[in-house]
């Protein structure tokens, strides 16, 4: 049993938890600050964004569903320019697919041909093949730092050659 101290400060602290538990909720409730208001409208909205997705049927799906395809495109699609959702919709292309193809243009730039495109980690002459008819460039490719190894492979020119373009 607590001493008649013990009762005291018991009682003294529950006093004051009271006291301030109800000027919490008094202040909550009655406060009508330009924050409060602007707070209380972007709750306001975001709930009625929430209920009109739910009504539309927007939701994300559930495990073990599968999400709806891409849309498929219409005419041949411009890999230069293209998304990653647009490369996805293409058929024997997968998401990480997709991605890899923008990160290799995003980071060496456009392919600008179908020859562009082999560069790409996972595109082959097979893939290039079942995408000839599907795809379009419209970009200048960028140059490359190939190494010459035949005189073959020169650049035809007009005149003569320039000295540093002769291998000795």
């Amino acid at each position: 049993m607590p001493t008649p101290a013990e009762r005291k400060a018991l009682l003294f602290f529950s006093v004051v938890l009271v006291l301030g538990a109800s000027t919490r909720a008094y202040r909550a409730l009655h406060s009508r600050s330009p924050e409060d208001t602007r707070a209380r409208s972007a709750l306001e909205r975001q709930i009625k964004a929430a209920d009109s997705a739910r009504r539309a049927g927007l939701r994300k799906p559930k495990r073990g569903q599968k999400q709806k395809a891409p849309p498929k495109p219409v005419g041949p699609l411009d890999l230069d320019v293209a998304t990653a959702k647009e490369i996805e919709a293409l058929r024997h292309i997968g998401p990480t697919l997709a991605s890899r193809i923008v990160a290799d243009r995003d980071s060496l730039g456009p392919f600008g041909s179908m020859e562009g495109l082999l560069r790409v980690k996972g595109v082959g002459p097979s893939m290039v093949a079942k995408l000839d008819s599907a795809v379009t460039f419209s970009l200048v490719p960028r140059p490359t730092n190939r190494v010459i190894s035949r005189q073959s492979e020169l650049p035809k020119a007009r005149g003569k050659p320039h000295h540093r373009d002769i291998r000795r």
